[in-house]
């Protein structure tokens, strides 16, 4: 006799190919797609691991390719990588540049999302110009800011010298030059952060306000414990990806300093950026990114326990 398992095992078996023979067809559909996504994603990424345990660099990279064969070191890439005092520094430069655009980002998101939830004339107007900046290409966005952070002809500072403020040379130094970069970033990342926003406030119930109005609450007390409140559960997977996407924004910092100050304000991503394509470290940027994997892997796992806690309260 067949124990009861088994057949219940059997009978799961059964159903999955009843499911395979019935959807054949779209999984079929969906096949270029997955190899699209393997080619791009799924094998880079496992094969970045690989190279993170090599030696991979402009020195290897001809025996690499005439022999296929990469040198393994173990962890000493890792090694290098954490015992290095600019890493630290890096990556505290990487907090606070994170830090910095997503509380701006959420703050000014939701400010703007709650203005345009409101009657106003001309809103599909005003709605277009705050998207604007998350349309452009950011290459051409950080481009035009370089030229508007010139230190004579930038319309930056000639907007300031109107007000007697003397001219700044945004781009020469490191204080100033980082903080030009969060302003661009922060110009850059609000319309992301708008949308979901405006998204969240139009699915909250307007009975919500309704019952807030007749308990005579004011309009800091509605946003405080029913606009927020009813926004957190949009907003925290946005928040997510809104600090994965600006931990690894390499464009403005880069494109933004580059020649006038490289490597001064690096970011963690920047950073590997040019130990892999100027000085040509490939084993060791490999590492340096899955450090980077990690670090990122952790606090989103991190947040997003502690969001789903605090919802279950």
């Amino acid at each position: 006799m067949k124990s009861k398992e088994g057949v219940i095992n059997n009978s799961g078996i059964s159903k999955f190919k009843d499911t395979l023979r019935e959807n054949q067809f779209s999984y079929y559909m969906l096949l270029p797609a997955f190899i699209v996504v393997f080619l791009v994603v799924v094998y880079p990424f496992f094969y970045n691991f690989r190279l993170a345990f090599s030696d991979l660099n402009m020195y290897t990279f001809r025996p690499f390719i005439k022999h296929g064969k990469l040198t393994y070191i173990g962890f000493q890439n890792f090694i290098e990588v954490l015992s290095n005092s600019k890493f630290w520094v890096v990556f505290m430069r990487t907090v606070i540049w994170t830090t910095i655009n997503i509380i701006c980002h959420v703050g000014f998101g939701i400010f703007y999302a709650i203005l345009l939830n409101r009657s106003l004339k001309f809103k599909g107007i005003y709605r277009t110009l705050l998207v604007i900046p998350w349309a452009i290409p950011q290459y051409i966005v950080v481009l035009v800011w370089k030229g508007m952070f010139n230190y004579r002809y930038g319309a930056v500072n000639l907007f300031l010298t109107k007000f007697g403020i003397e001219p700044i040379s945004w781009l020469s130094k490191p204080l100033t030059g980082f903080s030009a970069a969060i302003l661009v970033n922060v110009w850059l990342g609000i319309p992301f952060m708008m949308m979901i926003a405006l998204g969240g406030l139009q699915s909250i119930d307007p009975n919500f306000y309704e019952a807030a109005d007749i308990d005579g609450a004011n309009n800091w007390q509605k946003i405080r414990h029913i606009t927020l409140p009813l926004l957190k559960p949009v907003m925290a997977p946005a928040v997510v990806l809104g600090v994965v996407w600006t931990f690894n924004q390499l464009n403005v910092i880069y494109l933004l300093t580059y020649n006038t100050l490289t490597d001064k304000i690096d970011i963690l991503v920047t950073y590997v950026y040019r130990a892999a394509f100027e000085f040509y470290r490939y084993g060791y940027a490999a590492a340096f990114s899955v450090v980077i994997f990690f670090i990122l892997f952790i606090w989103g796992v991190s947040f997003m326990r502690l969001n789903e806690e605090e919802g279950g309260r």
